[in-house]
């Protein structure tokens, strides 16, 4: 049983950090409820991953009988998350102050791109945006070229699916002291801008230009920090940024040290990134893993994400899972005592309406009422 085994959340339909947040808490054993729309895609015939251990609930919010259905249900629960932009809950009738009213210890999470408040709060954004706002996006890419967004991993993921997370989990904690619930304002633009704390302190020294692309320790211009194509057209990345690190990849890849000697001589790594790049085109990736894998030159190949499953360390550790035919990761955190687990597969469309609300105390003529005035699919 999963550490938040007896919580039950309820999770409104959306996509992207929501989802990914309300996926955790299952993990972690929560009851996550997602509530539905009876048009909506079948997440178990798209094998979405972030569906995993949830129960799909069809309801139609914009009937009176479904706003006090999901309210009832409200009563039963401990989280409720909300992926619509700011005024959407309020004006179907479930916004935070109706939902607190009648349950007094809900935490209601608000995930959105640009926050509650604020002049772009009720406009349109995705991951792209919100980094851009926050320096993410326009230190990421090559010198001269232009940026290159890295995914959807920093502004919708890290930024929000994460930081949603933390602070339902914080929230959830104070009510246990306090007995009162509260609203929770998740942004994904701040979350994106927490993830760049390192840089401004690295600014704040003026060991960082911030002005510019693949020009400082981090981002790709440092020659021991960056990856590098191999003989069989694969590629590596090196880490090698202690001193001592630093020495052994030096030792490993015979790289002289009239050549290579001064590693923090900035002026020179872009010579030095031509000539380590050479060096390493003569090897092959395995022959490169075989070499330095495992040693402290802080090494790793560089692997797609339908590979990544099979590389022994992450076999070894149980990194990944596979449910109901589909790779993926597997629950992280890890407890000791506690652990999480993936309960199922993603669910069909409604398929946990009915025992779901008969579970929260709905009796069947209620819910026979409910189906027949198609509140409930």
């Amino acid at each position: 049983m999963g550490p938040l085994n007896g919580f039950t959340v309820i999770e409104l339909a959306g996509i992207g950090p929501a989802p990914m947040g309300g996926m955790m808490l299952a993990d972690m054993g929560a009851e996550v409820i997602r509530i539905e729309r009876a048009n909506a895609a079948d997440l178990k015939q798209l094998k979405d991953v972030s569906a995993r251990g949830k129960k799909s609930v069809v309801l139609n919010l914009k009937q009176p009988e479904g706003v006090e259905t999901l309210l009832r249900m409200v009563e039963n629960a401990d989280v409720l998350i909300d992926p619509y932009r700011p005024g959407v809950c309020e004006k179907l009738g479930i916004g935070p102050d109706v939902c607190l009213a009648r349950n007094p210890r809900l935490v209601f999470a608000r995930m959105t791109g640009w926050g509650q408040d604020g002049p772009l709060a009720r406009a349109a954004g995705h991951d792209i945006n919100y980094i851009s706002l926050t320096g993410a996006l326009f230190a990421t890419g090559r010198r001269d070229e232009k940026p290159v967004p890295p995914l959807n991993l920093v502004g919708d993921m890290g930024g929000g699916g994460m930081l949603l997370v933390n602070g339902v989990l914080a929230a959830l904690l104070e009510a246990a002291n306090s007995g009162k619930g509260q609203v929770i304002d998740v942004a994904m633009v701040d979350g994106a801008a927490q993830l760049m704390w390192m840089f401004h302190g690295f600014e704040a020294v003026g060991a960082w230009d911030a002005t510019q692309r693949e020009s400082n320790l981090l981002d790709g211009a440092a020659h021991f920090y960056d990856t590098y194509e191999c003989a069989d057209g694969r590629y590596i990345s090196l880490g090698s940024i202690e001193p001592q690190f630093y020495a052994l990849l030096m030792q490993l890849a015979d790289l002289p040290d009239a050549e290579f000697g001064n590693q923090h001589d900035a002026a020179r790594w872009p010579e030095m990134t031509e000539k380590l790049a050479a060096v390493i085109k003569e090897k092959t990736q395995a022959e490169w893993c075989e070499l330095m894998e495992g040693t402290d030159v802080c090494f790793a190949p560089v692997l797609s994400f339908t590979e990544a499953p099979s590389h022994p360390a992450n076999v070894a550790r149980k990194t990944y899972v596979e449910v109901d035919g589909v790779t993926q990761p597997a629950p992280a955190p890890r407890f000791s005592r506690t652990p999480s687990s993936v309960a199922h597969g993603p669910h069909g469309l409604g398929e946990d309406t009915v025992a779901t609300l008969a579970a929260m105390g709905f009796a069947e003529s209620e819910i026979q009422a409910l189906r027949e005035a198609g509140t409930i699919g």
